[in-house]
């Protein structure tokens, strides 16, 4: 009977090679789209002149353009892709709900209220208290999820989580709104942050490094147990795994990678959803796989969603939250019409 259930070597290797090409074919996706947020503008520009900005600056009006706007703003949006796509991926996985990311299960809206409350409290504040800040917040939000959702008859399943973070997601919301209507201090200063933009320059970027490196270090070592607990608990725990220290691992992670997407680019709703929807199209249910994949399609996404802003609004431009959102919602109410969503 085992044997009838082995999937044959060569099977295997073509699936192997396809996803690497898949991967792949992120990857060169993600570069180009890379290139486009450098090149585009309200005056576009050439590769040939973004790389001399970036490689040989003389201080013309375009290399500082290039260097002190379209760069940082492309960095930030690649690294904010890459914390929303592999928190989001988390949260599926542990939570097994296709719908649930970050913002939907009140993880963002936690990380932004804290934030949001202290700028309020105390005016501008530092960047590294600003992503401790975002940090706890999320990881409040986290765990009064799993509480709540646990306290039901049945325990914690996909529909309590989701109800409870859209009961912590509303109240986060509400809180924010009135701290900011209530101030206009923190109005001023949170106003482009509040909708998700990754044109906010706050600092934040040069300090989370060590928690960005912690925080995707925790989600590749969450690989194993969520491949497990994609087969259920009782499977997971026959497989010798930890289900506890692998909740707790993967809420870690989502707590350090929410939090410093957050931080960045201010509480960006869909990505985490649709990322990987995304990525399982093309590389499958692995985690193996979906983490690196999830990285590269985030990056992108996020990069090609601020591009298409500065485009369809010029001369102004439209925040990256508000063309995700207009992306993202069709996309969630097309997987909630679903009669078989799928398997996470």
């Amino acid at each position: 009977m085992a044997h009838s259930l082995a999937i044959p070597p060569a099977r295997s290797s073509t699936r192997h090679h396809e996803r690497a090409r898949w991967l792949l074919l992120s990857l060169v996706v993600s570069l180009g789209a890379v290139a486009l947020s450098v090149c585009v503008g309200g005056r576009p520009s050439t590769l040939a002149e973004a790389w001399h900005a970036l490689a040989t600056p003389t201080g013309t009006v375009m290399d500082v353009t290039i260097r002190e706007l379209r760069w940082p703003r492309t960095v930030t949006a690649v690294v904010a892709g890459v914390c929303l796509g592999v928190a989001g991926v988390l949260v599926q996985g542990h939570t097994r709900n296709p719908i649930a990311d970050p913002g939907l299960l009140g993880i963002n809206q936690g990380a932004g209220l804290a934030i949001v409350a202290a700028t309020a409290l105390a005016g501008a504040v530092a960047p590294l208290t600003q992503a401790l800040l975002a940090f706890a917040g999320a990881l409040v939000a986290v765990v009064v999820v799993f509480l709540i959702g646990s306290a039901s008859r049945h325990g914690a399943t996909p529909i309590t989580l989701v109800l409870a973070g859209a009961a912590v997601s509303a109240l986060c919301t509400g809180l924010v709104s009135g701290i900011v209507l209530l101030d206009d201090q923190a109005l001023d200063t949170l106003r482009f942050w509040q909708v998700g933009s990754v044109a906010v320059r706050n600092g934040s970027l040069e300090i989370l490094g060590p928690f960005l490196a912690v925080g995707l270090m925790l989600a590749v070592l969450n690989v194993g147990a969520l491949n497990a607990l994609s087969l259920g608990e009782d499977t997971a725990r026959s497989l010798g795994v930890s289900v506890v220290g692998a909740r707790a691992t993967g809420i870690a992670a989502i707590t350090l990678l929410a939090g410093a997407a957050v931080t960045l680019a201010g509480p960006i709703a869909f990505a985490g959803l649709l990322v990987p929807h995304i990525a399982r199209a093309m590389v499958g249910a692995d985690y193996r796989w979906l983490i690196p994949a999830v990285a590269l399609t985030g990056a992108a996404l996020l990069l090609l969603a601020d591009t298409a802003g500065r485009v369809v609004a010029r001369p102004g431009e439209l925040s990256v939250g508000v063309v995700l959102a207009a992306a993202g919602a069709p996309f969630f109410v097309h997987l909630a019409r679903r009669k078989k969503l799928v398997t996470v």
